[in-house]
């Protein structure tokens, strides 16, 4: 069984995170507890999802769990555009992110069909 951390998926995931967490760093500290909290657990459910999947008994399992995963990927995108919307994300910044989790979102929905069929 290959490990997760070997999963290219899980490593444009993870360095992800570690970018969002970075940028989110300069956000206002009035959001602290807000969108700056949100953002973050968001995305951190993406890599966690495909650990905690990849660990489960049967395929089934695993597919549940990478499907939790794309939708966090989803609730990123949305809470990238209203820190964007917010003046909270630079134009540049917000399209290198959305690039970033676009790609990340097609290589689950990859690996999800790939656990599907087997």
């Amino acid at each position: 069984m290959q490990r997760f951390t070997e999963l290219k998926v899980w490593q444009r995931a993870h360095a992800l995170v570690l970018e969002v967490y970075r940028i989110s760093a300069s956000f206002p500290q009035e959001e602290r507890f807000g969108v700056t909290s949100q953002l973050r657990r968001a995305i951190t459910s993406v890599p966690t999802n495909i650990a905690e999947g990849s660990r489960r008994q049967g395929q089934q399992e695993y597919s549940r769990f990478l499907n939790v995963a794309q939708s966090s990927a989803a609730e990123t995108e949305y809470l990238l555009i209203l820190c964007r919307d917010l003046g909270y994300l630079s134009p540049a910044a917000f399209d290198r992110l959305t690039a970033d989790l676009d790609e990340v979102a097609r290589m689950l929905h990859g690996l999800r069909s790939k656990v599907d069929r087997a």
